[in-house]
């Protein structure tokens, strides 16, 4: 039988810094192989939560434990089993590429590691940078090395906290592709990111946090299906102009459109009957259905 321990388990987890709240009763699990999402507005606590995975910060109450291992009681078994990928550029400015991942297989006490840091190198595409001084590096190439740390151990639970901010789509591209592989071949993943079109098309699951409280927990399809409302993008004709009853539905767009939300295709279509029989001239329709940027700002609103 396969193993059903969570890759992830956190119940009840609460911090606080000073007044505020970092951590209010956060309680998730992570199933193992899953590709899951953590998301939420800046100050939500997610690296709070990242921090407290990987024991950088110790909870007030509560408990993690990655694939059984409490992070208090046996940090060091769970320490084994998860690389981190943190937000900050932070790096060694005295040593190469490779010397940089050679010290990091040192920390977890692994020799020859050299054939799986090639692979790392040429997946990331690191191979020409491989002997070049880390402060030599861009950020980008930078955040890349920051990648091949975490998976130098070859960790079972790999934490993403925004790994492809700040980086070109060139890298994005073959960063996802390579942490596809890796949850292909049973390696679980966590990401945050702030683009949501990443993680809608990624994760299976997502949890939202706001002000350090879960407020969803959901497959990615589910929270897709809980907003049925739908949007209507409309170019005008040339001196055309929306009826009065339309301009405090509308909204302009950034490509000199119309948008107008409404509730169901009924009411789409009633919409483009009074819009035609009020005479207004349509170079373009467009109807966009709701994605996760939709949901998570509903979301958002409603916890607020």
């Amino acid at each position: 039988m396969p193993d059903s321990t969570p890759a992830l388990l956190i119940e009840g987890v609460c911090k606080r810094f000073g007044s505020l709240q970092a951590l209010d009763h956060v309680t998730l699990d992570v199933k193992q192989g899953e590709f899951f999402g953590l998301l939420g507005p800046n100050g939500a606590g997610k690296t709070t939560l990242i921090s407290a995975m990987a024991g950088l910060c110790r909870a007030d109450s509560g408990s993690i434990r990655v694939l059984g291992h409490d992070t208090v009681t046996d940090y060091r078994a769970a320490r084994a089993r998860l690389g981190v990928v943190p937000q900050e550029l932070v790096f060694d400015p005295f040593f190469t590429v490779r010397e940089t991942l050679r010290i990091q297989s040192g920390y977890f006490g692994l020799r020859r590691n050299d054939d799986w840091i090639d692979e790392i190198l040429h997946r990331l595409d690191l191979d020409a940078k491989a002997d070049v001084n880390m402060r030599r590096l861009s950020g980008g190439m930078k955040r890349r090395v920051l990648v091949a740390q975490a998976l130098v151990h070859r960790p079972p639970l790999i934490v993403l906290d925004e790994p492809t901010a700040g980086v070109d789509v060139e890298l994005r591209q073959g960063l996802w592709a390579f942490v596809r592989d890796l949850n292909k071949q049973g390696h679980t993943i966590v990401l945050t990111t702030h683009y949501l079109e990443e993680a809608e098309s990624l994760c299976g699951r997502i949890a939202m946090l706001k002000q350090g409280r879960v407020v969803a927990l959901e497959r990615t399809t589910d929270l897709l299906s809980r907003r049925v409302q739908q949007t209507l993008r409309l170019r005008l004709g040339s001196g055309t102009a929306l009826p009065a009853e339309f301009r405090t539905l509308a909204r302009a767009t950034p490509d000199g459109r119309v948008a107008i939300v409404l509730d169901s295709a009924d009411a789409v279509a009633a919409c483009l009957a009074r819009l035609h029989g009020a005479g207004v001239a349509l170079d373009d329709i467009e109807l966009v259905k709701p994605d996760l940027e939709d949901v998570f700002i509903a979301m958002m609103q409603e916890a607020a």
